[in-house]
């Protein structure tokens, strides 16, 4: 007499469906494949693994064009994450923030304290769209409060992408070596012509006149730059005229 529960049992552990793959007899596995995927600690060495890594910088791209891809035009403002709060500087910042937005320009700034800050807090006052890209650091800063549109990133490369591509400028306020490597990497792109009519101002002359009497007297001097390299960025003390540079360049 057929036992047909018996063979269906027998059937049900010689063979097995995962998805497209058919496993029998010896190949079938215990538990589901969503059962492995939720249930299992496992080793997690592969998170830092380079394929993942090219995986994570991927998705960076991603989330920065997708977030910032319908920002009408905008200027990078650089500067100091250490300068204080009603400051000369910091006041700056504010009326450049303010005077971009009026001027019909969003703002970008690296989203953390000083003068980054005081050009959000500008933009945000005139009630313009005021943007912030942070980065992953050891000691967390966090965007500060000013920004409308923020996004982190674990790599600078990546960030700096941002930065150019999503700005039509730069305006540079005194600031230290983060500073510095934003303003080269601009200088560089402009000198190699990778971007074209990206105007640069150095926002105070007192700040920049030291860096700028090097780069003529040491960098041009002993050829290792032209002279029209010094014409790649403007070094102004106004508010005014810092926009008036970039609206200028920027043929709006």
């Amino acid at each position: 007499m057929s036992n047909p529960e018996g063979i269906e049992g027998l059937r049900a552990l010689e063979e097995q469906r995962l998805g497209p793959v058919l496993r029998r007899r010896g190949q079938v596995q215990q538990g589901t494949t969503d059962q492995r995927l939720l249930d299992t600690k496992g080793d997690t060495e592969w998170v830092h693994t380079d394929p993942w890594r090219v995986m994570r910088i991927q998705s960076e791209f991603v989330e920065g064009f997708g977030a910032l891809a319908e920002l009408p035009s905008a200027i990078s403002v650089f500067g100091s994450s250490r300068t204080a709060a009603g400051t000369a500087e910091y006041d700056a910042g504010i009326r450049i923030g303010t005077a971009l937005v009026n001027a019909g320009f969003a703002v970008i700034t690296g989203g953390g304290p000083g003068a980054m800050e005081a050009a959000n807090r500008g933009a945000r006052e005139a009630k313009g769209i005021s943007v912030g890209l942070g980065i992953e650091l050891p000691y967390e800063q966090g965007l500060n409060p000013h920004v409308d549109i923020g996004v982190n990133f674990r790599y600078f490369f990546v960030r700096k992408t941002m930065f150019v591509k999503y700005a039509q400028g730069f305006v540079v306020l005194p600031g230290g070596l983060g500073t510095l490597d934003e303003l080269f990497e601009a200088l560089t792109l402009v000198q190699t012509r990778k971007v074209t009519r990206f105007p640069i101002v150095l926002f105070g002359t007192e700040y920049w006149s030291g860096l700028v009497d090097w780069l003529r007297h040491t960098v041009v001097a002993q050829g290792k730059a032209s002279e029209s390299d010094l014409l790649l960025f403007h070094v102004t003390d106004e508010v005014e005229e810092a926009v008036e540079l970039v609206t200028k360049e920027t043929a709006r």
